[in-house]
């Protein structure tokens, strides 16, 4: 082979990667985008089945039903969308401020284990 030819060849290889590069660039983008939609509809519930029952008290922690200061639990789970919004300061719609912020400590207290913590954990993500 001569100059030339290797010149031609080396650049036919350079093109194909490329080419594999921009299918992988044009495969991987969608799915982080179809990730992060994913993130912001999955769903934390306040209390977890364990805390069926009880209250969320200011703090976040649970208490008995009832126990003065404390917020009933929300009727349904709430949204990721929803909860991110509220972390960074805004209130879960349709609930008072204070029991927003009870709900939004609850959820600072996620552990792993408990339902919703792959949620929270998922909204912590940078560029989330």
């Amino acid at each position: 082979m001569d100059n030339t030819d290797q010149r031609a060849a080396t650049r036919r290889a350079v093109l194909r990667l490329g080419a594999v590069g921009a299918t992988a660039i044009v495969t991987i983008r969608p799915a982080l985008a179809q990730s992060a939609a994913s993130v912001l509809n999955c769903e934390i519930p306040v209390p977890d089945s364990a805390g069926r029952g009880k209250y969320v008290a200011a703090d976040g922690s649970l208490v008995r039903a009832g126990t003065a200061g404390s917020f009933a639990p929300p009727a349904r789970p709430l949204k990721g969308e929803d909860v991110k919004a509220a972390l960074g300061g805004r209130s879960l719609p349709g609930v008072d401020p204070q029991a927003s912020r009870a709900y939004t400590n609850y959820i600072r207290r996620l552990q792993h284990g408990q339902s919703g913590f792959t949620c929270y954990a998922s909204l912590q993500m940078p560029g989330r």
